[in-house]
C-alpha cells in the first residue's frame, strides 16, 4: 500500500534509532566514568547496597586512623620509658660504685651529682605529652577499633603517681654514704623491673593494636572489592557494547533517510 500521510516505516526506524542513541549515550557514561550505575534507574538496589558499603568503608578509614594514631602513641611511650630504663641501669651501676670501701665521701658526692641529674631527668619525661596528651599521666584511653564505634582501652602508664617510681626519683634518695647507696639500689632495682613490666604490657597493646590494623585493612578491601563488583563498570564488556549501538546509530540513521524516502514512490504512480 502506498501511503503519504502515514509513514510507518519512517516510525518504526525513527523509534529503532532513538533507543540505539540513548544505549549508546548510556554506555558512553559509562565507559568515561568508569561506572556500571550512572543513575539509579540503572541498578536501584545495587546502588543502595553501594551506598551503604561506601559509607561503610569510610567509617572503617576513619578506625584505622584511630588505630594508627594509637599505636604511634604507645610507641612513643614506650620510646620514653627505654630511655628512662637506661637512665635507671646507670643509676642502678653508680649506686653500686657508691658502696666501694675505697671510695672517699668526695667520690660519693661526684657519684650523687650524676644520680640527681638522672632522677630530674626521669621527673622531666613524666611530664611529656603526645599532641597535647599526657603520655605518663596514668589515665586510661579509648580506642575505636571498628565501623561500628567498639573500643579497646589503653591504660595510661603513671611514672610520678607509681610508688616504685617515686620512690626512685625522690629528693630523699641519695648515695651520699654507702648504707644511702645501698638504699638507692633496692629502690632503683626495684623501678627497673616496674619499667619492664609496664614496657611488656605496651608491648602486649601494641600487638592487639597491630592485629586489629590488619583486620580493618583486610576487611576494606574486601567491602571495596565488593562494591567494584556491583558499580565498576567492565570496560572490554562495555566497550563491546559501544561499538555496537554505535553501528546500529549509524545504520539506523541511513535507514531512516531510505525509510523517509519512500513516500516519493508515490509520484512515480502520479506521473504515469
Amino acid at each position: 500500500m502506498a501511503v503519504i500521510n502515514t509513514n510507518t516505516v519512517a516510525e518504526q526506524t525513527s523509534n529503532n534509532l532513538r533507543s540505539s542513541t540513548a544505549a549508546l549515550s548510556k554506555s558512553l557514561s559509562r565507559l568515561s566514568s568508569g561506572l556500571k550505575i550512572v543513575t539509579p534507574s540503572d541498578d536501584a538496589a545495587g546502588l543502595a547496597v553501594s551506598s551503604r558499603l561506601d559509607a561503610q568503608i569510610k567509617r572503617l578509614d576513619a578506625a584505622l586512623n584511630n588505630v594508627v594514631n594509637a599505636v604511634s602513641f604507645t610507641q612513643t611511650q614506650d620510646g620514653f620509658l627505654k630511655t628512662i630504663d637506661k637512665a635507671l641501669r646507670r643509676m642502678g651501676e653508680l649506686a653500686m660504685l657508691s658502696q666501694d670501701v675505697s671510695k672517699s665521701v668526695s667520690d660519693r658526692l661526684l657519684y650523687n651529682q650524676e644520680f640527681v641529674q638522672l632522677q630530674d631527668y626521669v621527673r622531666a619525661t613524666a611530664g611529656k605529652t603526645f599532641n597535647s596528651v599526657s603520655l605518663f599521666s596514668g589515665a586510661a584511653f579509648n580506642v575505636t577499633i571498628d565501623e561500628l564505634g567498639g573500643t579497646f582501652q589503653i591504660a595510661g602508664t603513671p611514672i610520678l603517681e607509681n610508688s616504685t617510681y617515686a620512690i626512685a626519683i625522690a629528693t630523699t634518695v641519695s648515695l651520699l654514704s654507702s648504707s644511702l647507696a645501698q638504699t638507692a639500689l633496692n629502690v632503683v632495682a626495684s623501678a627497673i623491673n616496674q619499667i619492664a613490666l609496664d614496657r611488656a604490657r605496651l608491648g602486649a597493646v601494641q600487638s592487639r593494636l597491630n592485629f586489629t590494623n590488619d583486620q580493618l585493612t583486610t576487611t576494606k578491601e574486601n567491602l571495596s572489592s565488593a562494591i567494584s563488583r556491583i558499580s565498576d563498570v567492565d570496560v572490554a564488556q562495555e566497550a563491546t557494547q559501544y561499538a555496537r549501538y554505535q553501528i546500529l546509530v549509524q545504520s539506523g540513521t541511513t535507514m531512516l533517510a531510505q525509510a523517509n524516502a519512500l513516500p516519493r514512490s508515490v509520484l512515480e504512480l502520479l506521473r504515469q
